[in-house]
């Protein structure tokens, strides 16, 4: 057996029995739990491994009103958030079901959404590194509008089957980023659902829009998509709500249609911007709800807008000959 393979099996086996322990573990256990592991990465653990300094940075660029002690304090919750939402991704299929999902989440703007996913055409659900976004997948699935998930395959092959074997118990299918291009195109024109996330760092080759009042790169893909096939946007979110500990029950959470955007309705010189600039700023409003259940070590605004524009200009600048 190769050490990469033994690393792999000692990962797993440590992860299962992780998700063991947790599944024995009530809702204020769990919370607790959190409590003392988000603690624990604040103050303990080196900054350079739990990334503090990026998300400080991206936090005090995006809440210039917050003073240093309530920056740390959302840095903190946002790891609280975390392995909240690690024990709630291990639970889940055993603590939400079809039988009392009405009692675990509330749906607003419900109609609305329903009304997007039963029009006969395809739609791109898009979320965010927000929220728990396995709750909200999980509920359209139980609700009965299966969607196929882009994501990239993990680097662990058994975590990776187990994830997936979880995805496809509420009917969804896994598109991997690399080589699934024609799934997801067969999907699309079929009028199929396609869960998208939609705030990644798109690189040089992507179109910079404001998030949280930066210049952020974004994938034109999900512009070009909407337009190519017709396709209604879903900005989507699943935000954990207050707890109910009294009763003993499981977290609970708000599933929500922050906006719904029509290509068709588009009236621009430049949709892709358009389009791109509008579901980037919806995310943002939703963000801006519970910020703390967003992941902030998250590098989205890697790619500088100046340093591409100077790689550019480098590209084209014209050779001189050399003097003879």
């Amino acid at each position: 057996m190769d050490v990469r393979k033994l690393r792999h099996l000692c990962e797993y086996a440590a992860f299962r029995s992780m998700a063991c322990l947790l599944q024995i573990l009530s809702v204020r256990q769990t919370a607790r739990l959190a409590e003392i592991m988000g603690w624990l990465f604040v103050r303990v653990l080196p900054r350079k491994l739990s990334r503090y300094h990026v998300a400080r940075e991206n936090i005090e660029q995006s809440f210039p009103e917050y003073s240093p002690a309530e920056v740390d304090d959302l840095i903190r919750r946002m790891w609280v958030h975390l392995f909240r939402l690690l024990a709630e991704t291990v639970q889940l299929p055993r603590k939400m079901t079809l039988a009392n999902c009405r009692e675990v989440i509330t749906f607003r703007d419900r109609r609305k959404c329903v009304k997007a996913m039963c029009s006969g055409r395809p739609v791109l659900m898009l979320g965010g590194h927000f929220g728990n976004w396995e709750v909200s997948t999980a509920t359209f699935g139980l609700f009965g509008f299966p969607m196929g998930i882009v994501g990239r395959e993990l680097d662990n092959p058994y975590l990776h089957r187990w994830f997936y074997e979880s995805r496809q118990q509420t009917g969804h299918k896994l598109y991997l980023k690399k080589g699934a291009s024609d799934g997801m195109v067969q999907l699309l024109e079929a009028g199929g659902n396609l869960g998208v996330l939609c705030d990644q760092d798109a690189g040089r080759r992507g179109v910079f829009v404001d998030f949280f009042g930066r210049p952020a790169s974004t994938f034109k893909s999900i512009a070009l998509m909407a337009l190519q096939y017709n396709a209604i946007i879903v900005v989507g979110y699943g935000i954990r709500t207050e707890d109910d500990f009294v009763n003993g029950r499981w977290s609970q959470f708000e599933i929500g249609c922050e906006e719904i955007i029509d290509p068709a309705e588009i009236e621009a010189d430049d949709e892709i911007r358009e389009i791109t600039r509008r579901f980037t700023a919806a995310l943002e409003r939703a963000i801006r709800r519970a910020p703390e259940q967003y992941f902030w070590v998250h590098r989205r605004w890697k790619t500088d807008p100046v340093t591409r524009r100077k790689a550019k200009e480098k590209k084209h600048k014209p050779r001189v000959a050399p003097a003879a």
